[in-house]
């Protein structure tokens, strides 16, 4: 054949063929599809809304549906019977707002993650405070999706420090990465956790990933990973102003023992777990320096 000749011919009729075959062969697909009972409504799928994905989803799926899919008036439904009240906060001037933003900052910048506790008492008020602070976070639909379970016994926060230690040295020894391991280097932490026995409490942060409406049927939380971990920055802040040291722990792979362990229903997943008390009189943290405002803040 002559290419030259025909390549005219070619591009006349070469976007006519491609599009023949693609709907023969999309045909096909579907003849396919729909002889297996395969639903292909693609616009009805389109058009339902994040509520009704819930719902149809069964009580143990996998799927895990995020409302951002969808645009957030679509499923952000505030109740109209709930009543508004006035709402006046305390304001300050000028002078004032820049002296107390300062001295809360100044506060929270002598925060550290501490890992050596001592065994002092701490008067079970002040933790009960504490998550009084971090209850009042903002969060998804006002769904409030966390549970703070605070341990003091003894005998509990040991066998808390064996489940997360199995787990932890499987982490360390075989899962985690030789770069984790080196960026966890400078920090000093092991497998090793004894300060969850020392610390007078452990505080164990759980996800409510649904809740449940009065008549027993599964109640959507939107956003409750980020909910509640606004909430533990609130609760770590309330820490430091309180005079106590606290260490934010994300116990990889324990999650469901240490559910079992502290009789959580099945709704609730372990998010990070916070051992609270006054630091050991040696207590020792890593003298890491913080960016300057500078380099993460910017202003438009």
């Amino acid at each position: 054949m002559d290419l030259a000749r025909s390549a005219p011919l070619l591009t006349t009729y070469w976007p006519l063929a491609v599009a023949v075959g693609a709907v023969v062969v999309g045909h096909k697909v579907w003849k396919y599809l729909h002889e297996r009972g395969v639903n292909l409504d693609l616009k009805r799928k389109k058009s339902v809304s994040f509520s009704e994905k819930v719902e149809t989803l069964p009580q143990d799926s996998k799927y895990n549906i995020s409302p951002e899919d969808e645009d957030a008036d679509n499923f952000f439904v505030i109740n109209e019977d709930v009543p508004h009240i006035p709402y006046k906060p305390n304001t300050y001037s000028d002078d004032v707002m820049i002296k107390r933003s300062l001295e809360f900052y100044e506060c929270l910048n002598n925060r550290r993650s501490c890992r050596f506790f001592s065994d002092k008492p701490v008067p079970l008020e002040v933790i009960e405070n504490i998550i009084r602070c971090a209850g009042t976070s903002p969060s998804g639909a006002h769904t409030e999706p966390w549970t703070f379970v605070v341990v003091s016994n003894q005998e509990t926060k040991q066998r808390i420090r064996e489940i997360i230690e199995e787990e932890e040295e499987l982490n360390y020894r075989k899962r985690m990465g030789q770069q984790w391991l080196q960026d966890l280097a400078a920090v000093g932490t092991t497998w090793e956790k004894p300060y969850l026995e020392e610390a007078p409490y452990i505080v164990l942060v759980f996800k409510q990933v649904h809740g449940f409406s009065i008549d027993g049927a599964r109640k959507t939380h939107y956003y409750s990973e980020i909910s509640v971990s606004i909430s533990v920055g609130l609760f770590i802040a309330a820490v430091q102003y309180s005079g106590l040291v606290t260490l934010t722990s994300t116990p990889m792979n324990a999650g469901p023992k240490l559910r079992s362990l502290l009789k959580r229903p099945v709704n609730e997943k372990v998010l990070v777990l916070l051992p609270v008390g006054y630091p050991a009189d040696d207590a020792t943290v890593p003298n890491f320096k913080r960016k300057p405002v500078d380099e993460i803040m910017v202003h438009i």
